[in-house]
């Protein structure tokens, strides 16, 4: 599978109403900003089931037949099940794995998925990561799905997985303040030949360079980035000076910081491709042709210097 180094993100287009929304979002800015992303080159769309209790599979199966050009891979994720509450839990027998996979393959309007991947790993000490594994090579094997990866595993679950069947794919989180994943699963997913699309290139929208102390003292209650710290002082000071740093870096290539951002990530040769959000189309304008930008060793020694002091706690 050859994909882009930017994707689109479809978290956020799941709109309001749910535990780990991004707040109110239009459907028809959500369709427009896929389609731009599209003729912008990008060649994936990543989505889960669980992104608006499934409306952002439904948002992205209405976009796809509105689009003319040529059809983009589709990605989308299972074991995270909610009710009629909107309680979220985690669910790894092969019963439920096999009900969510036909769900999201009528939410998203078809045969096959592209890539389905492993939401997130069993809590520690915690059964279901085999039996889980083996449903989606089953569901592989039998044409419901092209390929499988895992989301937000570590290399140990890794392994555990790989004892049952190849892993295609890891999607974790990555970004200039968020680099743990550095010292051991890049290493490993390079040596493994592993892809590994990482999410939150820039940090949830805090590196884009729209993110100021108003916006983010105004984000609504059902906005998840209310609760995170880094959108809270005391981090919040020293991110939006990071942000300086990108927007001084990104000046000279005529970009803004959220493509320094993205760049910066997808400078490491583990990274296959970066999942990047866009909420209408003029925001993937600004973001989805990011792949293109090379910085220079002095750039990302000039962005990791203004990082370490962001991050320092």
């Amino acid at each position: 599978m050859k994909i882009t180094s930017v994707g689109f993100g479809a978290w956020a287009l799941g709109g309001s109403g749910w535990e780990f929304a991004w707040g109110p979002q239009d459907d028809a800015d959500s369709i427009a900003a896929i389609h731009r992303s599209l003729e912008l080159g990008v060649n994936w769309v990543d989505t889960a089931a669980v992104y608006g209790l499934g409306h952002s599979e439904e948002i992205v199966a209405r976009a796809l037949k509105e689009w003319r050009g040529p059809r983009p891979y589709v990605f989308t994720k299972c074991v995270l099940r909610w009710n009629a509450e909107g309680n979220i839990w985690k669910e790894f027998t092969p019963e439920s794995i096999r009900r969510e996979c036909e769900d999201s393959l009528s939410r998203l309007q078809v045969v096959t998925i592209d890539l389905y991947q492993m939401h997130w790993p069993p809590d520690d000490g915690k059964p279901g990561l085999e039996p889980a594994w083996q449903t989606l090579a089953a569901l592989k094997t039998e044409g419901k799905v092209r390929w499988i990866g895992v989301s937000n595993f570590n290399v140990a679950q890794i392994k555990r997985a790989e004892k049952s069947a190849v892993v295609t794919s890891l999607q974790p989180p990555y970004s200039i303040i968020r680099r743990q994943i550095e010292a051991e699963t890049l290493p490993y997913c390079e040596k493994q030949a592993i892809g590994v699309i990482s999410y939150a290139p820039m940090a949830s929208g805090l590196l884009t360079g729209a993110m100021t102390r108003e916006r983010a003292a105004a984000l609504p209650a059902d906005d998840f980035r209310s609760r995170n710290p880094e959108f809270r002082e005391p981090r919040l000071s020293k991110n939006l000076e990071l942000v300086e740093r990108l927007r001084q870096v990104g000046a000279r290539h005529r970009r803004a910081p959220g493509e320094v951002a993205i760049a910066w990530t997808l400078r490491h040769p583990a990274i296959t491709g970066a999942i990047v959000g866009a909420r209408n189309a003029k925001q993937a304008e600004g973001v989805m042709r990011a792949g293109e930008l090379r910085l220079t060793a002095e750039e990302i020694a000039e962005i990791e210097g203004a990082a370490a002091v962001a991050t320092a706690r």
